[in-house]
């Protein structure tokens, strides 16, 4: 698909956050305990990292400067990788989950996005989200499960071309 078209399901996605802000404050709030304040940073900075790498993926899609080099006709060409295991914190769990996401998504890749066990409804909010925004179908997969379990097969697995993680 090309970079714009996965662009603008990421662009969607941030609208529908923005429509969706109090909705998802009130999710942070239930699930880890943020303070209203706390939440709508961790929304507003998931809907910045929606515009970002959206607009990033379109920036980096096209013609890249390089320098001439006589003799040579040489070009740049950014190329998604495959799959990409994503394993946010609990901290953040909107903002973190949704950088990562988002990030290997424009980019052309796959998702498996493993979320805190203490936030796995964050996470299937920003997949409903996304697939609502017009992902299609086995580009984001959500798995929940403990880190050690599941956190560690999506990362250890074969086909996991992509690590995005952070936490201890």
């Amino acid at each position: 698909v090309p970079a714009r078209e996965r662009a603008a399901v990421v662009l969607r996605a941030a609208a529908a956050m923005r429509r969706r802000r109090y909705e998802l404050n009130a999710l942070l709030m239930l699930e880890v305990g943020k303070s209203w304040a706390e939440a709508d940073a961790d929304t507003a900075e998931a809907i910045d990292f929606c515009e970002f790498y959206a607009r990033e993926a379109i920036r980096l899609s096209g013609p890249q400067p390089l320098r001439p080099v006589p003799g040579e006709m040489n070009e740049l060409r950014y190329i998604p990788l495959g799959v990409t295991a994503v394993i946010p914190p609990w901290n953040f769990p909107l903002a973190i989950a949704c950088g990562m996401t988002t990030a290997a998504l424009v980019a052309g890749n796959t998702v498996v996005l493993k979320p805190s066990s203490d936030a796995p409804r964050t996470a299937t909010v920003l997949v409903e989200l996304l697939e609502e925004a017009g992902a299609p179908a086995g580009t984001v997969n959500l798995v929940t499960g403990p880190g050690g379990a599941a956190g560690e097969t999506a990362a250890a697995h074969p086909r996991t071309r992509v690590l995005a993680f952070t936490g201890s």
